[in-house]
Order: C-alpha cells, then structure tokens, then sequence
C-alpha cells in the first residue's frame, strides 16, 4: 500500500512538472468551450445578442469557412514558428551555459501557457469547422463561435508578442542566474527555519543500539517521506538518522540510515520505501542543486571555447551569498511531525563538502584569470570573515583559502596582479 502511494506521489509529480500538463489542461477547456458554445448557438439569449450587434457576426456560412481555416493554418504556422524558435535558444544555452540549465527553461510555466493555448485555439477552430458541415447551410448557424474564434486569434498574436519578449529575457544568462539565486536563496531558508523551529536534542553518540541500513540503489539521495512510514514506527518512541545529505551520489551497498532501536522486518522494508533516491541530481529543485548549476555556468564561462570572465564573476557574487545563507545551517537537523513519536535527524552538507563541489571547480579555471580569481578569493574571505555561519565551518573556508593562495602564486606571474589579490586577505 505504502509502496502504492509513494508511485502516485512520483506520478503525480512528473504529470504537474510535465512540459504537457499545462497545454492538456488548456486544450481540454478549449474543447469543452467550443461544445459549449455550439449547444448554446440558437438559444433566445444569444439570438438577441445577435439582432443587437449584427456587424459583429458572419452572416454566411463560407465567409465563416473561410475565416476559421485562415485561423487554423495562421495559428498553426505560428506555434511550429514559436517552438522552432525555443528550441534554437535551448540548443544555444546548453552550447554556451550549461546542459543542466534546460530543465528550468523547457518548465517555463508562461511558455506552456501559451502553447496551450495556441493548441486549445486550433482545437476550437477545427471543431467548429466540422460542426460547419452538421448545420449545412443554415444562415448564421455559428455566428456568435466564429466571433469568439476571431477573438481568440487576435489574443493568439498578442501571446506572441509577448512570447518573443518572454523568450528573449529568459535565454540572457544574467536572468537565469538570478532565476537559480532566487529559488536556490528561497529553499535554503525554508531550511533554516525548519531548523530553527527544531527545538529537540537528539543523543546520537550514546552507546545504545544502533543499526546500519544499507542502500538498495545507487543515485543521488533526495528526501526521506516521514509520512510513508509504517504505522507501527510511528508509534515507536525511535530514532533515525538519515546518513548522506540531500543530494548526495550514493552507491548500492553504501550506508544509508541508522536506527536506535531494533525493528521488524516489515518496519525495515518501510524505511526503504520512504528514501527517494534519483538517477539524476537536477531532477528536482534543492539548494545545493541551484549552487552546482552555477558552478557549472562559471565553469562553462572560463573555458577556453566561451571565455565570458563577466558571467562567471556574477556567478560566484551569487554563490558567495548563497553560500553564505546555506553555512548557517548547522550539520543536523531534527524533525518530529505531529501525531508521530519517532524522531528523524537529517544530515546536512557540510562545509568541506560544499567548497569541494561548488569552488573547487572554479578554482581549477579561475587559477590564471587574475580578475575572477580576485573575486573568488573576496567571497572566500567574506565567508570566513562573517559572524553569521557556524564557528565550525572556518576551517573548511581558511583551508580553502590557503589553496587558492597557492595556485596563484604558482600561476599569476605578474606581481602587481598577485600583490593586489592578496591585499584582500588584510581584511
């Protein structure tokens, strides 16, 4: 049952952040609005409206042919124009950005809007059409569904005048930037006030009973689903504690839960239905994942075939303020839901972890661009220097300073350029 529920959670999941969901729910209005209106056609109310506004109504039925076909190929040609369009800005974000970053422009939920209706539109106009040769040449038959057609053509080119603007902002990689700051700033301080709101003090280093539960897949780990546990663990006064962090590439075998006291067999394959472990780490949204997105984005910056200093150097402005928030967070969290006795202590990433995944990588390319690494070192230091992160995380930051210093010394030859760099750490 539980294993049931949790594939209909997925289910769900990919069906709302599906590129088709929003043009299917549209379509289907669209198809419903047009049976609608054809059954209303000849009702007293709309024939009065009809004998009020006369000017606004085909009055033949092939002058009404000809506009709703002229709609159907117009609008038609226009969503193949449209989407030929979005798939040459993809292909050139994935060549110049990085391939992660499709994801979160494909789910653009405006530009699914538009396709829907685009395709609700030319639905509309196809059925309207057939219900043509149904009424045969009766006078006025679809007047009033052939106003409506022609006004949700014109609404059609207005979208798309909104959608070459729409299309031309998203793709200006500054834009998408702030877009990843903005989501990965928003979910790392739901995190913190999680913890915060956290206020139970967990014995993990006691020398009670503690069983280690092993992966049965290899991926990226992304959430534990308290909610799918069995009920019998939740009325047990227990302790999990969840071992990798989220987002974190684990290999079958690898340990993956600990627990306090001994369960049942039933209980154990519980817990494995409630990790939810990914084949790949971009598939759903984390702060961590947002920080690897630009990381990837200033890398791809550096290399030789871009070479674009000024989006990398906005990049790691970013990652220094994200990182700064994400440090505040202390290493575990502890969770207990309401109506549930069992206490989940989840993992967070720690500080070591995050400079290898997320400066390391810059540092490698940024190591002879003395202006890049200049802000590199800036945010560094700023991290190291701030009151607000965990007293525990210096280390990890000075020891990452200690290695930026020494790549520049071993590849900056110029000496004015170095001298100004490490003035910085006079700060």
């Amino acid at each position: 049952m539980k294993s049931t529920l949790k594939f209909l959670k997925r289910l769900k999941h990919a069906v709302f952040h599906s590129i088709a969901f929003y043009p299917v729910l549209i379509s289907a209005g669209f198809f419903f609005l047009a049976i609608m209106l054809l059954f209303i056609e000849n009702l007293e109310v709309i024939n009065s409206f009809k004998k009020k506004v006369p000017y606004l109504l085909v009055q033949d039925n092939e002058t009404a042919r000809t506009i709703l076909s002229t709609l159907f190929g117009g609008i038609l040609s226009l969503t193949v124009f449209s989407f030929t369009m979005v798939m040459v800005v993809l292909n050139q974000a994935s060549s110049n950005f990085s391939p992660r970053l499709l994801p979160g422009l494909i789910s653009n939920k405006k530009h699914q809007i538009i396709l829907g209706f685009y395709i609700g539109t030319i639905l509309y106009t196809i059925i309207v059409l057939m219900s043509l040769g149904a009424y045969g040449s009766s006078t006025n038959a679809v007047g009033f569904s052939v106003m409506v057609a022609a006004v949700l053509g014109a609404f059609c080119i207005g979208l798309f005048v909104y959608f070459i603007h729409s299309i031309s902002q998203a793709i200006q990689i500054h834009n998408i930037i702030d877009k990843i700051y903005i989501s990965s700033c928003n979910l790392i301080e739901n995190k913190i006030e999680e913890q915060q709101k956290s206020d139970i003090k967990v014995d993990l280093d006691g020398n009670q009973f503690w069983k280690t539960i092993r992966s049965k897949k290899t991926g990226y780990y992304r959430s534990f689903d308290q909610f799918l546990l069995n009920d019998s663990l939740k009325k047990q006064k227990n302790v999990i504690e969840i071992i990798p962090y989220s987002d974190q590439h684990i290999w079958e075998g690898d340990p993956i839960l600990r627990i306090k006291n001994p369960i049942s067999k039933e209980e154990l394959e519980s817990l494995h239905i409630c990790l939810y472990i990914l084949s790949n780490r971009h598939e759903d949204d984390s702060g961590v994942g947002g920080m690897i997105k630009l990381t990837e984005v200033a890398v791809k910056a550096l290399s030789p075939g871009i070479n674009d200093p000024g989006t990398a150097i906005n990049a790691i402005s970013k990652l220094g303020q994200l990182m700064h928030k994400a440090l505040r967070i202390k290493p575990k969290t502890v969770i207990c839901e309401p109506n549930c006795e069992i206490i989940v202590v989840h993992n967070k990433i720690s500080a070591s972890e995050m400079v290898r995944i997320i400066i390391e990588p810059i540092r490698g390319y940024a190591k002879a661009d003395s202006s890049v690494s200049y802000e590199l070192l800036d945010a560094l230091v700023f991290l190291k220097n701030s009151s607000e992160i965990v007293p525990d995380y210096v280390e990890a930051i000075q020891s990452e300073i200690n290695s930026l210093i020494q790549d520049l010394k071993a590849n900056i030859t110029n000496n004015q350029d170095l001298k100004r760099i490490l003035e910085l750490l006079e700060k």
